[in-house]
């Protein structure tokens, strides 16, 4: 299943308590890093949720979108986004 995780616009633990659920369950994880910046960096959310994150630019969203679809229908599969994960156009490629 593919996961549209926010969180927040504050730091690591604006995360809900269900995303964060997921993260300690997920086979892959992705972070959105183009559409707004979060006040931490990767190794610090990395640090605190326990799990190794893939950067997900704009690039890869738009022209690779179902290499991070990849077994989503047979595992779980994250994609963080600051903010609102539904806020961006772009971040619907992988839901449309």
């Amino acid at each position: 299943m593919l996961y549209m995780i926010g969180l927040g616009l504050g730091d690591a633990k604006d995360i809900t308590v269900k995303g964060l659920e997921v993260l300690r369950r997920y086979s892959r994880g992705y972070l959105e890093a183009y559409t707004s910046v979060l006040t931490v960096g990767k190794e610090v959310l990395e640090e605190f949720y326990g799990r190794k994150l893939i950067l997900a630019d704009r690039e890869e969203l738009e022209q690779e979108a179902d290499n991070i679809l990849k077994d989503a229908d047979i595992s779980d599969v994250a994609f963080l986004v600051v903010g609102d994960p539904f806020g961006g156009v772009a971040d619907r490629v992988l839901v449309l």
